[in-house]
């Protein structure tokens, strides 16, 4: 019921602490790997480690946000694998000015800024999802799941940009899930799952000190995590696998949240 072994994945983002875990997880479980990056060269030591667990997976160079780049992607992995079963919209981010700073407010926002985060959260889920979601209208048949974040339910301060991308991104999720299921059939489903707080490489010197204590912003998030720790990245893999399988197969336009218990919490 959870198998997804011969499954042939996409993973925009590759090069990522998050994209590399489901990665890894995938191969193991027999999902055949085409990993996009801005970067081919960057996926180098994932394709080693995937290999050396006796995975399958290819690297691509590509631009999310460039149609025609990722059209072009498309029929390379089509002529490699065949097919394009999974598609795992995980590539995001945020920058300092799409941030309100502890000593700013609203109307020190960048709007350029505001804009670039918009643009890589919200068409970089929308453009790939359009090019390759219609090799799956065509074989009706395929999984789109993006990768979405707590800065949407709950207002979590500074993160301005990030927060309202990533809300739009969820609503297009919902929306691609309908209208995928209405024009070409029950065989194509759209999730999102809702990570919480996960200690990454952007996030580290946020969360942490130089001394592995937590930074007030951290000590902030354990106080309305009811598990008080935060999550590690093998913790969303398990989530991922079972929206991709036949387990999930009456389930679409959701967004699952994995962040243990913190949007469950009222903070009281």
């Amino acid at each position: 019921m959870f198998g997804i072994k011969d499954k042939i994945a996409i993973i925009t983002g590759a090069s990522g602490s998050l994209a590399g875990s489901i990665a890894k997880s995938f191969a193991e479980a027999g999902v055949k790997l085409a990993l996009l990056s801005r970067k081919e060269s960057s996926l180098t030591e994932l394709i080693e480690e995937i290999n050396a667990i006796g995975g399958s997976a290819k690297a691509y160079e590509a631009d999310i946000l460039d149609e025609k780049s990722l059209e072009t992607v498309k029929d390379q992995i089509l002529s490699d694998f065949g097919r394009i079963d999974i598609l795992l919209n995980i590539a995001g981010g945020n920058l300092p000015g799409a941030t309100i700073g502890v000593d700013k407010t609203i109307f020190d926002l960048s709007i350029d800024a505001f804009k670039t985060v918009t643009d890589l959260n919200l068409n970089g889920t929308v453009i790939p999802s359009i090019v390759f979601g219609k090799a799956m209208s065509e074989q009706k048949e395929g999984v789109i799941i993006n990768y979405s974040s707590m800065a949407v339910e709950r207002v979590i301060t500074r993160v301005a940009g990030y927060s309202a991308s990533k809300a739009a991104m969820e609503n297009f999720t919902r929306w691609m899930a309908v209208e995928m299921a209405l024009k070409f059939g029950e065989g194509v489903r759209v999730n999102a799952i809702a990570p919480g707080f996960f200690i990454g490489k952007q996030n580290r010197a946020l969360l942490t000190n130089e001394d592995g204590s937590y930074t007030q912003r951290g000590e902030d998030i354990i106080r309305n995590t009811p598990m008080k720790r935060f999550g590690e990245v093998e913790e969303l893999n398990g989530a991922v696998q079972f929206l991709s399988s036949d387990a999930a197969k009456f389930i679409t336009g959701i967004v699952l949240p994995i962040d243990g218990g913190f949007s469950a919490f009222s903070g009281v």
